[in-house]
């Protein structure tokens, strides 16, 4: 598989959606077996996609519609891709928004175009006012 800007994006709509969904098979469907999944670069990273998709699903998921996000390749060379974006997250579903964090992901993808390591970077933006 030759890795390009478009496979990315569509990975990172499919990362959105399995988010929002908490659905195992699309989170799963989304890293290789073998995955090193890291949520901090200083962690000791889950291995495998069992491990990855126990993690979102038992580590304090966040509740349905209190939260969205939005994410964009900024690069890709090689199997390597970069991504930036934002989340953002309110206290009640539905509510306006409380806090809004910056994301960059640093991506590695196996021949058959799943996540084989992920690293995930992110900081609150300030509030204004």
């Amino acid at each position: 598989m030759s890795l390009d800007r478009g496979h990315v994006a569509r990975w990172l709509a499919a990362y959105v959606e399995a988010w929002k969904s908490y659905d195992a098979e699309a989170i799963g469907a989304l890293f290789s077996d073998d995955c090193a999944y890291r949520y901090h670069p200083a962690d000791e990273p889950l291995r495998g996609r069992e491990a990855i998709v126990a993690s979102w699903l038992e580590d304090d998921p966040d509740e349905p519609g209190t939260f969205d996000a939005a994410y964009q390749p900024l690069a890709v060379d090689g199997d390597v891709a970069v991504a930036v974006g934002e989340s953002t997250y309110s206290k009640t579903p539905g509510g306006p928004i409380d806090s809004i964090y910056d994301n960059c992901f640093v991506l590695r993808f196996d021949e058959d175009g799943r996540c084989s390591e992920f690293t995930e970077w992110y900081v609150k933006r300030p509030e204004e006012g």
